[in-house]
């Protein structure tokens, strides 16, 4: 490994197309697991695209008659994780840093440290941010931010997008929802999960106040000061090397499963403290819940232990669908009117009956 160049850099590769901020992406991460990029902080924004994690197929994940409709950019991810819709309202923050700088490979606590820093970058803007685990910060319960990160040997990329406008009917347009009758559910879900800083405050803040609010909150968080730099001739190289293999439709469709092998599949329980509802997409080629979607007529306090019940449940192993649930109960201050948390995991229950069922009958000649 090179010596690593010294100090801090801040870079802002503005405005671009997926294919080429995903080549960025890389770049930055290979270069710097080589030692030729110092410790950096990136911020980027995205034309309208929609992005697949490493793992998905474009077709089970997104509605691409829509995406060429509205002039949106579908593009692969080099990490995994689930679909996201990008619009030029959003800022993107990256840190590509060695694991030494951060004092633990534990993703749980880097994720932690680096989030309740954006969270501080972001209160200087006149809200009060706070960090959600697993990877969320959240204004008064409602998202304006998700993070993930991914490692390359000792260097970690850690990503954040910044919401500070958004079109949230635009993006479950995009996004592939698998039963239509949930759209109107999944988008007052959202409204009530999502918030923006255009929303908060009235006004949408300036990208440069914006950058230098995050960027203060990171300098002071890491005890260091951050130098203006372009990018370094090995990273340039590195950016040209990927943007031809990136895009390209051979690496946006490398993962290609039909639709049809993403089935939705529903499941419901008459309880004592009312009818649960569940509404499942598998994959079943992975074994995994894609999502799942509660309704019902019960009662339940906090109105958004739904929500969260739903992001524990997500890609989650299907056969372990009764352990994720009662771990969830278990860390989880529910208050619960005549309804229990076994209820839910037999409206699971009956859903994963009817997908065996499913399969069953399509065997059959």
């Amino acid at each position: 490994m090179k010596e690593r160049p010294a100090g801090w850099r801040i870079i802002d590769t503005g405005l671009r197309r997926a294919a080429e901020n995903i080549a960025l992406n890389r770049a930055l991460l290979e270069s710097h697991q080589a030692g030729s990029s110092p410790h950096t902080l990136r911020f980027l924004r995205f034309e309208p695209a929609a992005l697949v994690g490493f793992h998905q197929s474009v077709a089970q994940e997104l509605r691409e008659d829509r995406c060429r409709a509205h002039g949106i950019a579908i593009q692969r991810r080099i990490t995994g994780g689930g679909a996201i819709y990008f619009e030029p309202a959003q800022l993107g923050w990256e840190l590509y840093l060695d694991k030494s700088a951060l004092g633990t490979a534990d993703m749980g606590a880097i994720a932690r440290r680096i989030c309740e820093m954006a969270a501080r970058g972001i209160s200087a803007l006149g809200v009060s941010a706070a960090y959600r685990p697993r990877n969320d910060i959240e204004v008064d319960g409602r998202k304006i931010s998700g993070t993930g990160g991914a490692f390359d040997g000792d260097s970690i990329m850690y990503q954040g997008t910044l919401l500070i406008d958004f079109d949230i009917e635009r993006m479950l347009q995009v996004l592939r929802i698998p039963a239509e009758k949930l759209l109107p559910k999944a988008i007052a879900s959202a409204r009530e999960r999502v918030t923006t800083l255009k929303a908060l405050l009235g006004d949408a803040p300036r990208l440069e106040q914006i950058r230098h609010a995050l960027t203060r909150a990171f300098a002071e968080g890491f005890g260091v000061d951050f130098e203006d730099r372009g990018l370094a001739p090995d990273e340039q190289r590195r950016f040209e090397l990927a943007i031809g293999e990136i895009d390209t439709p051979a690496w946006v469709y490398s993962t290609d499963r039909p639709v049809d092998e993403a089935p939705v599949v529903e499941g419901l329980h008459r309880a004592e403290g009312g009818l649960v509802r569940v509404a499942l997409a598998v994959d079943p080629a992975r074994n995994r819940i894609k999502q799942a979607w509660f309704t019902g007529d019960f009662f339940v306090n906090p109105r958004r232990l739904v929500a969260d019940l739903e992001a524990a449940l997500r890609d989650s192993p299907l056969d372990g669908y009764r352990r994720t649930v009662e771990s969830f109960f278990r860390a989880y201050p529910a208050e619960m009117l005549l309804l229990r948390r076994e209820d839910f995991v037999r409206a699971i229950a009956n859903a994963v009956q009817a997908l065996h069922q499913h399969g069953d009958r399509e065997a059959v000649p």
